[in-house]
């Protein structure tokens, strides 16, 4: 089978066997590249597995499905007291990053890590399930309440995700963005949008992951607030001056996804795009073969030339 390679910060294809021993066999549909591939390409970090987190596709009896990337070891005392996204596994249970992934033809998985896509919901459209559970995360990690005003600073993939996470609480959601795409997305979600940031939240997101995003979240987090980190920090993270100490803000990193209440939150993610279908036609801009996955990378690093979500289609 073709699979994308990434080898000292170059994208290639070739051909690897297709997967072999226990799991799932899951035909690729679609697989969206993440802010995080491309760190890895940027910084030029090995990795040996084939890429792809954020996939779709079908079974092999036809059944569409979208995949939980996690392959937690459901042993430790993490694990045993429901948090299996904080495994002490680490990276080393993600899959597309020490476990092959989604640019690719071909996968297997466990069966616990496939999301069955309600009716409604385009397979094409299903890879946008796992980074819309890390804002359904980030949601339930603020406490959000409806009613309570969000502001969401990065109009990127996440950020937009937040945003209709925050909504689909009843949250008053006011989005940040730097790029007309994002833009343009936002406002098709029917989202706010404000150029300058007045005033201060109760909930405040950073999705963009930048010092100077981070110093403007800190500034626009009332006293008593809470600041959510549900962004990735690859060059380090420094508190901005004394403004948290000073207004008390309670800072709740986010990651992955977990389940709540019974529900994991890839279901709840599944279940919100198959409600709202303007989020799949907002955020995907762009539909590459797989052949085409460096051409794709070069698209998705390229925000400036209103990529939002770039997707490869193995199949």
């Amino acid at each position: 089978m073709k699979a994308v390679v990434c080898h000292g910060g170059r994208i290639s294809v070739a051909d690897k066997p297709p997967p072999a021993g226990d799991g799932v066999l899951v035909r690729v549909v679609a697989c969206g590249i993440c802010g995080s591939d491309l760190s890895y390409v940027a910084q030029g970090l090995p990795l040996e597995a084939t890429p792809g987190h954020e996939i779709s596709g079908t079974l092999t009896d036809g059944t569409p499905v979208a995949i939980e990337p996690l392959v937690p070891c459901g042993e430790c005392e993490l694990c045993r007291a429901g948090e299996r996204h904080l495994c002490v596994l680490g990276p080393g249970m993600i899959v597309g990053i020490a476990r092959d992934g989604g640019m690719a033809e071909m996968l297997r998985v466990p069966e616990s890590a496939l999301v069955r896509l309600p009716d409604g919901l385009d397979v094409r459209t299903a890879s946008l399930v796992e980074p819309l559970a890390v804002g359904i995360h980030g949601m339930q990690r603020a406490r959000l309440v409806a009613g309570e005003r969000v502001l969401v600073v990065g109009g990127g993939t996440i950020g937009l995700l937040a945003a209709a996470a925050a909504r689909a609480r009843g949250g008053d959601v006011t989005l940040v963005v730097r790029h007309d795409a994002q833009r343009a997305a936002a406002e098709r979600l029917g989202l706010r949008v404000v150029e300058r940031v007045e005033g201060t939240w109760p909930v405040v997101v950073d999705a963009a992951g930048s010092r100077s995003a981070l110093d403007l979240c800190a500034a626009a987090t009332r006293p008593g607030g809470r600041l959510v980190a549900l962004a990735v920090y690859w060059e380090g993270l420094s508190f901005p001056d004394v403004t948290f100490a000073l207004r008390e803000i309670e800072v709740l990193p986010a990651s992955l996804y977990n389940t709540q209440s019974g529900l994991r939150d890839v279901d709840a993610a599944a279940a919100l795009l198959a409600r709202d279908a303007r989020l799949g036609a907002a955020l995907i801009t762009h539909r590459f073969p797989l052949d085409a996955a460096a051409e794709a990378y070069r698209t998705a690093a390229d925000r400036s030339a209103g990529a939002i979500k770039v997707v490869l289609e193995p199949c």
